[in-house]
This record gives C-alpha cells, sequence and structure tokens, in this order.
C-alpha cells in the first residue's frame, strides 16, 4: 500500500514520525516543524487514516510492511522513527521485523505488550462517531454536540473532529476506516511479535497520568528492546504530545541527536 506522507525538511538523517489511532500526520505538525531543523523528517499517515487508502486488513504486521514499503520507495538506506501509540507499536514491529532499516526508535506511551480488552475507550470514540447524523449535522460545532454525549473531554473531542471532513458533494464525512478498526480492533490491541531482540537504541516516553506503559511491562520491554530506556513527562496523560510539547521535544532532541 502506497501511504500519504508529508516531507517537512532536506537536511540532516532521515526521521519518520508515526501517529496513533484515529490520528494523521497533522496530529505531530507542530513536532515535525521543530524537528524538521535538524533532520528530514516524513510525516507518515497510516492505511485507514489521514489521507491513506482504506482496507479490510490492519493488523501490526501489514502497517509495519506500509512503512518498510514507504522506506524503499523514498530511496531511504535507514532511518529513525517516532511512533506514538499504535504508530508505536507499528514501529516497534518495524524494528523487530526489519531491524536494519532502524537506527534508533522513540516509542511514545505504548507498550509492545497486549493490551485487555476495555483498558481504553476506543469502542466508546467510534460509538460517538457512529451517533453523529452526517446527513444532516451543518458544522463541527454541531457534531461536537453529539460527540459530547460520549466523550466528556474536550481536547479528545477536538481531536476526533480532525476526523471529519467535506466530502466533494460538500457533505460531511469522516476520513478514517471506521468499520476496518471495529472489525480488527482485537489484533489493535495484541502484543507486537520478533523472533530476535532489536539491539540499537530505542527511547520509551511515558505520560505522567498514562497508565499505557506500567511497571509491569518492563520485562516484556527489556527482553524485546535490550538497549532501551524509559523516560516520564510529568503532567501529561496518553497525549502527552499536545499536552506537554516542550518537555517532549526536548526528550527528542537529546536521544535523537546523542
Amino acid at each position: 500500500m502506497e501511504l500519504h506522507y508529508r516531507q517537512y525538511s532536506e537536511v540532516g538523517p532521515p526521521l519518520l514520525i508515526l501517529h496513533g489511532l484515529f490520528g494523521s500526520l497533522g496530529n505531530w505538525g507542530w513536532h515535525s516543524k521543530q524537528l524538521a531543523e535538524s533532520f528530514s523528517v516524513y510525516g507518515v499517515d497510516l492505511r485507514n487514516h489521514g489521507d491513506s487508502p482504506h482496507s479490510e486488513r490492519l493488523d501490526y504486521q501489514v502497517m509495519a510492511e506500509d512503512v518498510r514499503q514507504l522506506v524503499e520507495r523514498l530511496s531511504l538506506d535507514s532511518c529513525s522513527i517516532i511512533g506514538h501509540s499504535m504508530g508505536g507499536k507499528v514501529a516497534m514491529q518495524l524494528a523487530l521485523s526489519y531491524p536494519d532499516l532502524l537506527e534508533k526508535l522513540v516509542v511514545v506511551d505504548i507498550a509492545p505488550v497486549a493490551y485487555p480488552e476495555g483498558a481504553d475507550n476506543h469502542m466508546n470514540v467510534l460509538a460517538a462517531m457512529d451517533a453523529v447524523k452526517l446527513d444532516e449535522v451543518k458544522s463541527r460545532t454541531e457534531a461536537e454536540v453529539t460527540l459530547k454525549g460520549f466523550i466528556p473531554e474536550e481536547a479528545i473531542r477536538k481531536f476526533i473532529l480532525t476526523n471529519l471532513i467535506r466530502n466533494g458533494q460538500g457533505l460531511f464525512e469522516w476520513r478514517i476506516n471506521k468499520d476496518a478498526i471495529r472489525k480488527n480492533y482485537p489484533a489493535l490491541r495484541a502484543a507486537v511479535v520478533g523472533e530476535k531482540s532489536f539491539k540499537k537504541p530505542v527511547l520509551f516516553v511515558k505520560g505522567g497520568a498514562s497508565n499505557y506503559i506500567q511497571a509491569e511491562h518492563e520485562e516484556a520491554i527489556s527482553a524485546l528492546f535490550p538497549n532501551a530506556s524509559v523516560k516520564v513527562v510529568l503532567e501529561a496523560g496518553h497525549w502527552l504530545h499536545a499536552e506537554q510539547p516542550q518537555a517532549l521535544q526536548k526528550l527528542l532532541m537529546n536521544f535523537l541527536l546523542a
């Protein structure tokens, strides 16, 4: 699959940025522009998200293969990758499957483990999106009123609304593939797999108020990524790149330029 991407600069070594579930490359726009001063940054839309093609299949093996094909299409011998949440698992799977393609890896607020059903509110988000009557809604403000009945957090509602776009007929539609996400959600909760560990430098960044990376995950992290370190961004949850951008940016630069 030919993923949609945006290149932010042509200076320095190549760096790919992979967003999380319900996201797109635009969610990391500020960080991409900052990092573009030192790296050739490529923001990537993963399959079924952003402006990339839709597909019925959605799992970490096929998404990692998508990114491998993009690296090949860009004629990159190797690169570093930042991946948040779902994008972090894609990046970890790529590192384990194709270790020669990566120089450094940053995993933002996700562990390489399987997460139990109900550990997050993603099904509730899909229900909220389903409840929006696309043939009737006239504005994002109207759509947000519906979302508010399911999603009390304003920041999450605004994030979800980045997926609401107008089609060629001027009607609203969701640009993400909700059906594929719902159908394949067990695969998105699954652990990444690898026969051998990835021995190059890896940085895991945890939101201080997030429970996605826990002490019990340290064994799995060490087994697959023996050269990993973990840093915590205080006063931040799962969307720490939006909540504490300056603090995260400092950690990213310190690690990637070391």
